[in-house]
Order: C-alpha cells, then sequence, then structure tokens
C-alpha cells in the first residue's frame, strides 16, 4: 500500500512541508524588517524636524534676551532721570504735577458735558 505524500517524486518525510514553513518565516521577517525600516526611517525624519525647531527657539530665545537686555538698559536710563528729576526742585515738580491734574479733569469735563 502507498501512503499519500511518499512516491510521485516527493521526498521522504517532510521536507517539502518544512521548505515551504522556511519561505513563509522568510516572508514575514522580510515584511517586517520593511515595517521596522519604515518605522525607523520615519522616527529619523522627525527627530531631525525636532532638531531643527530646537535650533529655531534657541535663537529666539537668544533674540529676546538680547532685546530684553536693551529694555534693561533703558529703563535704567530712565529710571536715572527720575532720580535725577526727583532730587532738583520740588516747587517745579508739584507745580507740573498740579498742571497736569488740572488737564485731565477739564478732559475729563469736556467728555462729560458732551454727552
Amino acid at each position: 500500500m502507498r501512503r499519500a505524500g511518499l512516491g510521485d517524486g516527493a521526498p521522504a518525510g517532510n521536507h517539502g512541508y518544512t521548505n515551504s514553513g522556511y519561505s513563509v518565516y522568510e516572508e514575514e521577517n522580510d515584511r517586517l524588517t520593511e515595517s521596522l525600516r519604515t518605522k525607523v526611517s520615519a522616527i529619523k525624519s522627525l527627530s531631525i524636524e525636532i532638531g531643527t525647531e530646537v535650533k529655531n527657539q534657541n535663537k529666539m530665545l537668544s533674540e529676546m534676551d538680547n532685546d530684553f537686555d536693551s529694555a534693561g538698559g533703558l529703563l535704567g536710563a530712565t529710571m536715572g532721570r527720575l532720580r535725577t528729576l526727583s532730587r532738583g526742585s520740588q516747587t517745579k515738580l508739584l507745580c507740573y504735577m498740579m498742571l497736569f491734574a488740572l488737564f485731565v479733569f477739564l478732559v475729563i469735563y469736556w467728555i462729560i458735558k458732551l454727552r
């Protein structure tokens, strides 16, 4: 009696099945390798974009630091002028403040009267 799978030129044992099984595993490995390669490529491009963005942000922070330094210098100069003004004649300062207050009250009166 003949067994199915033996004879007709088929090798003895399960060599045909084993070889096709290895082929399936190799195809699966190739597919997974390609999938991994795609994911690694995407991560690489993303990390390059993140690096570029970090460089741009650092440049912007440096420019802001320079702007704040210049604003601090301007504020320091203004404070120096205010100190000089406060050390001067108190009567002049009081007169300027009274004129400013009078001007503000006149503007408010004018706005109320127009309504």
